[in-house]
């Protein structure tokens, strides 16, 4: 690997402790010993990228997902193992047939049974999609060795370790309405780092959104404009849609996630699975219901996949947010749509990443 500090190429040996012996200097992340096999230098790159060159604030999710995606997409559950089994159980069997060993042949069949299982598994699907590091983990993990070298999150990533901006959780457990006073419109999303990363940038302020995490805060908030909906594209986030629409009948509810079917047909687009999180019986019953899936995507959806939105590109999340809440705004508040027409509001459209991104 090249050391952050003095750029020179270092050897394993030359790098013990994740100390260079040329500089002496110490640094956070070395791909032979972290489950991502992540240095310092590529972290730098990735987070520049993502925060386009500072101009943008990231939160640690996002830079967790953007560091997951090449595991993600070159999963190697068992290639190890495999080679591994059956090499040895050649070697094995070669000399317990030699030797005429019942030990020895007992021994080889147990690990060809091994490796067949791995192969029945890598079939079957097991391991693929799931992170090598947790998305929960990943602050501890990676984020805590980087803090314990340079004392600070890397450049561009935001402290979301405490609560900001009316984000937090009272004692009841319920998420704090973010812009609730004279508000136009509500803004439902259940994913707090994205909550986070759209009240930094300023977002909700800017359009006059009560920020808020469920169908029932949505409710609470005193407000008869439009409701606007960013989801993950997973079972949770399909349904979450049309649990609004039950709660606020009467009300404009307005699908603003990345459409499942179009997700998915992006080659640079890298679900995911959480085993923790596969839908329920009742909650494929009411994916499969309307009739609107393929028996494809909903084999997907049953199996926990899932396209988050802290993998979309930054930049193209908050273009995006922003040009359809300034669409639904418009109309509701006059002096917003004056302020549109005359561009006040309006950002420049500039061309950007695909929705999802590759990196």
């Amino acid at each position: 690997m090249i050391c952050p500090h003095c750029e020179r190429n270092l050897l394993r040996k030359e790098r013990t402790g994740n100390r260079c012996t040329h500089c002496n200097r110490s640094y956070a992340l070395d791909p032979k010993t972290n489950p991502l096999r992540l240095n310092d230098l590529r972290v730098r790159r990735i987070t520049a990228a993502l925060s386009d060159e500072g101009r943008i604030g990231i939160v640690p999710e996002q830079l967790w997902y953007a560091l997951s995606r090449k595991r993600l997409r070159d999963s190697e559950f068992g290639q190890g193992c495999l080679g591994g089994a059956f090499v040895v159980a050649g070697f094995v069997t070669v000399v317990a047939f030699v030797a005429e060993t019942p030990v020895l042949l007992i021994a080889s069949a147990a690990l060809l049974l091994a490796g067949l299982v791995i192969v029945v598994a890598r079939a079957m699907g097991a391991g693929r999609g799931i992170p090598p590091v947790a998305r929960e983990a990943f602050p501890t993990q990676v984020l805590g060795a980087w803090r314990e070298v340079y004392g600070t999150l890397p450049p561009g990533v935001l402290d979301t370790s405490e609560p900001a901006g009316g984000t937090s959780e009272p004692a009841g457990g319920t998420a704090a309405v973010t812009g609730a006073a004279d508000t136009t419109g509500v803004l439902v999303c259940p994913d707090r780092a994205v909550v986070a990363f759209l009240v930094a940038d300023g977002l909700p302020a800017r359009h006059g959104l009560a920020v808020v995490r469920s169908a029932e805060e949505a409710r609470a908030v005193p407000s008869n404009g439009p409701v606007l909906v960013l989801h993950d594209s997973d079972a949770d986030g399909e349904l979450l849609v049309r649990r609004l629409r039950d709660a606020l009948p009467g009300r404009t509810v307005i699908d603003a996630g990345p459409p499942l079917r179009t997700v998915r047909a992006l080659p640079q687009a890298v679900p995911y699975r959480d085993p923790r999180r596969k839908p329920g019986p009742a909650e494929m019953r009411l994916l499969t219901e309307p009739g609107t899936y393929t028996p494809e995507e909903l084999k997907w959806l049953g199996q926990g996949w899932r396209f988050p939105l802290v993998g979309l590109p930054p930049a193209r999340l908050l273009t995006v947010v922003d040009r359809i809440a300034g669409q639904v705004t418009r109309g509701v508040d006059a002096d917003r749509r004056r302020a549109a027409d005359l561009g006040f509001l309006t950002w420049p459209e500039t061309a950007g990443p695909d929705p999802v991104g590759g990196r």
